[in-house]
């Protein structure tokens, strides 16, 4: 009997260190494609949206690009359970194929480093 009360106990904790309480990140898309674009026409800009899913505050730490080609902006204040924000990329539009990576760092707890994704190539007119 013993040893059953021991094996529920361990059980019941168990379940409980799977459920993770705080700030979750999820995102509408984390690869834009930009399709073929061209020089001159298409300004470069794309928006990550992303909302908070979990029950805390949510906060973009630091957003990088792989080059200097690539500028992101982050939010800078919380982010609400159940609101919503974007990361806003803009690209600089040289000729040839698109592939750079943005990465997010936050206090998610599901997701503390996510890798965004842009691809497509920019062509001259």
């Amino acid at each position: 009997m013993k040893n059953l009360l021991s094996i529920i106990i361990v059980f019941l904790f168990g379940i409980n260190s799977f459920a993770q309480d705080g700030p979750k990140i999820e995102f509408k898309e984390e690869t834009i494609n930009y399709g073929d674009v061209v020089k001159g026409v298409d300004d470069g800009v794309r928006v990550f949206e992303f909302t908070n899913t979990g029950n805390a505050p949510l906060i973009i730490k630091n957003v990088t690009s792989t080059c200097g080609c690539t500028v992101p902006t982050k939010p800078t204040g919380e982010i609400l359970p159940g609101k919503s924000d974007k990361i806003t990329v803009k690209y600089n539009m040289n000729p040839g194929p698109i592939s750079k990576t943005i990465t997010v760092e936050s206090n998610a707890v599901n997701k503390p480093i996510v890798p965004l994704r842009i691809k497509g190539t920019v062509v001259v007119k």
